[in-house]
């Protein structure tokens, strides 16, 4: 054998090594400093033995439920050494996972830049621009893919896809994830293992997240994922076609995607129900009558789902507890869900479905509006 030995390959850095073990101190440091999201009760009736429970993700210091999922991506893009000393991070999204994200590159030192639909609400732009970050528009919402890469290709930068890590990023096995908090929080009620858990689709993360975690820990608690109008999840899962895409937009921010994204399982999902927009708006609308909080149109899709799984149990004469999310406060959609001139041009009528929730939380009669 002829020619040189080869010799070790070094390419250790401790400049960048000590960075990045100060990057991810700051980030486990505002996990630390966080206390767990509130588990609210929802009135119903007592005769009918079911508890109704909201996670309110709307307290993380970014208001939403994508504070979990950014930080657990960031974690993942630093741990692996995709981010370092001026990385640029680049995102696509409908708006709030970019807020969070813009939050944690702002704590870290880092510039961000999220490719968002022109339709995005005004108040998430105001608070993804408030925390650094730089919003990069395109007028339909399956161009963001495409253009994210570009721009981190453009600038060096990294592209953190939250559609693509956002079901590995977060340990579903427990490591404080949603679905543990949830199980901890019950721990003292009369139905500590629910029956349900209902959430949305929007990277498709948090489902793989919870699903996981009820097989892992062999909780008989099933899972039901609801998916707005426009939406491919809920028509890829009914046909088991995982490359299904409807290439529309959803109206419901955070939730629905004009193609099924590569974080979603559905193997783990046990119930799905399509929701329409209108009974979305509704039931956001419904719940902030009730009980004065205010929230986004992805947990009225939620409670839309609810109440229907709701309705099953009680015709069936189960006893138990649901669980569902507040993904994110209603202060950010003042100009779209809780205006009526924008619901009139969207050509959107809420009255058979909030008829349809008064009628159900008064008589326990579930009877939407195409069966009316």
């Amino acid at each position: 054998m002829t020619g040189a030995v080869p010799q070790p390959v070094d390419r250790s850095c401790d400049r960048t090594r000590a960075w990045v073990t100060e990057a991810i101190r700051r980030v486990e440091a505002d996990a630390n400093r966080s206390a767990d999201t509130h588990l609210h009760v929802l009135p119903l009736p007592a005769e009918w033995g079911i508890d109704v429970y909201l996670k309110d993700e709307s307290v993380h210091p970014t208001g939403s439920l994508k504070h979990r999922l950014a930080r657990s991506l960031f974690l993942y893009a630093l741990a692996s050494g995709w981010i370092v000393e001026g990385t640029t991070v680049v995102e696509a999204s409908s708006g709030s996972t970019a807020v969070s994200e813009a939050y944690f590159a702002r704590l870290i030192g880092v510039p961000f830049v999220t490719v968002v639909p022109r339709t995005t609400s005004p108040e998430k732009i105001e608070l993804i621009e408030r925390y650094g970050g730089r919003c990069h528009y395109v007028d339909a919402a399956p161009d963001m893919y495409q253009e994210a890469e570009r721009l981190a290709a453009e600038t060096g930068g990294h592209y953190i896809d939250q559609f693509t890590y956002a079901e590995r990023a977060t340990d579903w096995r427990g490591n404080n994830n949603i679905a543990e908090s949830i199980f901890e929080q019950l721990a003292m009620e009369r139905f500590p293992v629910p029956e349900w858990i209902v959430v949305g689709a929007g990277t498709g993360g948090t489902s793989a997240t919870i699903g996981r975690y009820l097989r892992y820990r062999r909780h008989p608690t099933r899972l039901a994922v609801v998916d707005p109008e426009n939406s491919a999840f809920f028509p890829g899962w009914t046909l088991d076609t995982p490359d299904y895409a409807t290439g529309m937009p959803s109206r419901i921010e955070g939730i629905g995607r004009p193609r099924i994204e590569p974080s979603f399982v559905p193997s783990v999902i046990d119930l799905m129900i399509p929701v329409p927009d209108a009974a979305s708006v509704a039931a956001a609308r419904h719940l902030r009558d009730v009980t004065g909080r205010w929230a986004g149109g992805s947990t009225g899709t939620n409670l839309w789902g609810v109440w229907q799984v709701v309705a099953r149990m009680k015709e069936a004469g189960v006893r138990g507890s649901v669980v569902t999310l507040l993904c994110d406060g209603g202060e950010r959609y003042r100009h779209s869900y809780y205006d009526d001139a924008w619901l009139r041009q969207q050509g959107m009528d809420l009255a058979p479905y909030t008829a349809t929730l008064e009628r159900f939380v008064s008589t326990g009669e579930w009877k939407p509006p195409e069966q009316v």
